[in-house]
């Protein structure tokens, strides 16, 4: 297995750097590089996943090249960028060149599925984000319609969910605005999941970022990949449990029965489940292109 690529680096190009990705700002465009790094419980692991960003990068691309949407997405082509070979070699293939916008400052969460944080919300009060939900549904049901659940950016730590009215009354969004981004979200869920499932994989939630682009209202950042979305293999799929997942489910597995505290340095992952972990994002790229190319 190949080493994973844990940073990038363009010289005398301001960057801002993220728990898996890197952009750096050239001026009107910017250059998305998703590294192999993962992150898990609010910490970016010492270990990465070789392979893990160039896979991200291909999925992003495969849909947004397939969805009936606006976006930011330009081109992986790096010659569009005249940077040196030296620095564009290693940045090959794991990179999209994209327009840059102003960014509307929440995740746009769809949740098709009661699982995770909203399973949690939904056993505590019977809702989630103010949305009321039918009594006595189980840990991962198919919701009788996808919800809308927005949430609020955190530059660490956990984003927090909050109601779609808290989102319209935001200053900075406003009751049209707000409703552009539902309607915008859940329309992208539903081409995204029911592609997926002909593919045999389930989409039970996602999020979605957004930014304006003259006054209009584009996708930006990646788009239905394993780590902005809970996929879920058809074929192991079961109500009243927590389904396998296509993302790092052998991580955070491996991480809870390691003994790690969670507050302090994550300890290095070990090779079976660094292995095992790129072989699941392999496969969910694979089974959603259909040819794996």
């Amino acid at each position: 297995m190949t080493s994973a690529v844990l940073n990038s680096s363009i010289p005398n190009v301001p960057v801002k750097h993220g728990k898996v990705r890197d952009v750096y700002d050239f001026g009107e465009q910017l250059l998305f590089v998703a590294t192999d790094r993962i992150s898990a419980f609010d910490y970016i692991l010492p270990t990465g996943i070789p392979g893990k960003g160039e896979l991200l990068t291909r999925i992003s691309r495969f849909w947004f090249e397939r969805l009936d949407v606006e976006h930011h997405f330009l081109t992986t082509n790096l010659a569009e960028l005249s940077l040196p070979a030296d620095v564009a070699v290693p940045l090959q293939g794991r990179s999209m060149i994209v327009q840059k916008t102003k960014v509307i400052p929440y995740e746009c969460v769809v949740r098709g599925y009661l699982a995770g944080s909203g399973w949690q919300e939904y056993q505590q009060n019977g809702a989630i984000c103010g949305i009321p939900l039918p009594s006595g549904l189980q840990e991962s049901c198919r919701l009788a319609e996808p919800i809308f659940t927005p949430a609020t950016k955190a530059e660490e730590g956990h984003d927090l969910n909050v109601s779609f009215e808290h989102m319209q009354n935001d200053s900075q969004i406003g009751t049209d605005l707000a409703e552009q981004l539902r309607s915008l979200s859940l329309r992208i869920y539903a081409a995204g999941a029911a592609h997926a499932r002909k593919c045999g994989i389930i989409i039970a939630d996602t999020k979605f970022e957004f930014g304006l682009l003259d006054g209009r209202v584009i996708l930006i950042d990646e788009v239905l990949t394993p780590d902005s979305s809970r996929f879920w293999p058809q074929e192991t799929y079961e109500i009243g449990c927590s389904p396998p997942s296509y993302d790092k489910q052998f991580v955070r597995n491996w991480l809870l029965a390691s003994g790690w505290d969670r507050n302090s340095t994550p300890p290095e992952l070990p090779s079976e489940i660094v292995e095992q972990t790129a072989a699941k994002y392999a496969e969910a790229f694979s089974k959603l292109a259909g040819t794996g190319k």
